[in-house]
């Protein structure tokens, strides 16, 4: 029997649930109110007369997935700000198992940032049906223009004190925020983020292996999708020395994130970033543009104001085919590109789209994995990848299950 929408207590019957650290076979969850109340096995636990029950036939039951990088998405931009691009974005991405989010800005001028921020602000305490926003993560606009790749090189900048201190101040909705640590001004940026406890990420960077440490002593504990936007081993008066890339591959402090799209990053170097930082230290994100859920073509990276921007092939190009622009995938992509390219287990896969991203931007406590007393974020999806139900909160915000019922 399937259950209706709408309902506050219910259980997930029949499923493979993967947890923080195994695969439990013939398996259920009850979910109460916006809570998982328990986890147990089919055939010791007794299903009450009357429940509202749904049976997902042998598919698997993960956390929800969380991106703690993205742009957009359904044809809708963070930098459009406005309401409506917001919740968008918040259910294109729901739909492919997402249940929380990091929107991303990019390098703008100040009064886009300003109003995207505003807008979140208000569309938080609004009811969508789709993926948590969690909190704003800024991309830039303090970058090291070498590095820029898709940023508009018009708004690039060293830190300015006086300008993220105003930001930081009147938008309590800042989760994170990507810099270049060796600007000038870019250590005390670290030092501001986590005085206030702002992930500080390093992004779009040319830092040098000394530079990285001593962003990492300011406060700088992330690196923004790992071999995209920064700086690898190069030779100063002829000697060689290490980038960010070797830098975030060595340094056991240093959690990073990749664009797992398949398109970012072949199978060899997936493979190599794995081996070298394993499942606890690697977030899979998406960077995804607006245009991922949608057909290919031309679009803009940015909004109404933003850059140009070409779909093709799987991916997104700046129009003269320079560099990415982002990306087109979703959650699930993520997931199924680690497992089949990769050749990642479904069990690390899954634990770096949840329980992992969740570290790194300290909500562990109450996402990104199944445990009883925990947030029922929950994504349920088929051996081919196609999600069957997402659900926030205990709200089942997409369904795929129960709605031929």
């Amino acid at each position: 029997m399937a259950t209706k929408k709408g309902i506050t207590d219910f259980y997930l019957l029949n499923g493979v649930i993967i947890t923080p650290s195994q695969v439990l076979e013939n398996s259920g969850i009850y979910i109460k109110g916006k809570y998982i109340e328990e986890i147990f096995n089919m055939d010791d636990y007794q299903i009450p007369e009357g429940s509202n029950v749904i049976d997902v036939e042998g598919a698997i039951i993960t956390p929800g997935f969380i991106d703690i990088h993205l742009h957009g998405g359904g044809g809708a931009d963070v930098m459009d700000g406005t309401v409506q691009s917001y919740k968008k974005i918040s259910e294109v991405h729901a739909r492919a198992g997402t249940t929380s989010l990091l929107p991303t800005t990019l390098t703008s001028s100040d009064e886009d940032l300003l109003k995207t921020l505003e807008v979140f602000s208000q569309v938080k305490q609004e009811n969508y049906q789709g993926a948590k926003l969690l909190g704003m993560h800024l991309e830039g606009p303090y970058f090291a223009n070498a590095q820029r790749g898709a940023q508009d090189p018009e708004y690039i900048k060293c830190p300015d004190r006086e300008q993220y201190m105003s930001i930081l101040e009147n938008n309590k909705d800042i989760l994170r925020v990507s810099a270049a640590p060796e600007l000038p001004g870019g250590l005390e940026l670290g030092r501001e983020l986590r005085r206030r406890g702002i992930l500080a990420s390093i992004g779009h960077s040319d830092a040098t292996y000394k530079e990285v440490l001593k962003a990492i002593d300011a406060g700088y504990t992330h690196v923004t999708h790992l071999y995209s936007g920064m700086s690898g081993v190069k030779r100063v008066n002829c000697y060689r020395v290490a980038g960010i890339i070797e830098t975030g591959l060595l340094i056991d402090d240093l959690t990073v994130e990749i664009i797992a799209d398949g398109k970012h990053l072949p199978a060899s170097l997936l493979q190599l970033i794995y081996k070298n930082k394993g499942s606890n230290n690697i977030a899979l994100c998406s960077d995804a543009i607006s245009a991922a859920g949608m057909p290919e073509g031309e679009y803009l990276l940015g909004g109404e104001n933003g850059q140009k921007i070409l779909v093709e092939e799987g991916v997104a190009w700046l129009a003269d085919k320079s560099a990415f622009a982002g990306s087109v995938s979703t959650g699930i992509t993520l997931i199924k590109t680690m497992v089949e390219l990769a050749k990642v287990s479904m069990e690390e896969a899954v634990k770096m789209m949840t329980l992992t991203p969740a570290r790194i931007i300290g909500m562990d406590s109450s996402i990104g994995s199944l445990d009883s007393g925990k947030l029922a974020d929950i994504t349920v999806f088929k051996e081919d990848y196609s999600i069957l139900a997402t659900i926030v909160s205990g709200s089942i915000v997409f369904d795929n299950i129960t709605k031929n019922s």
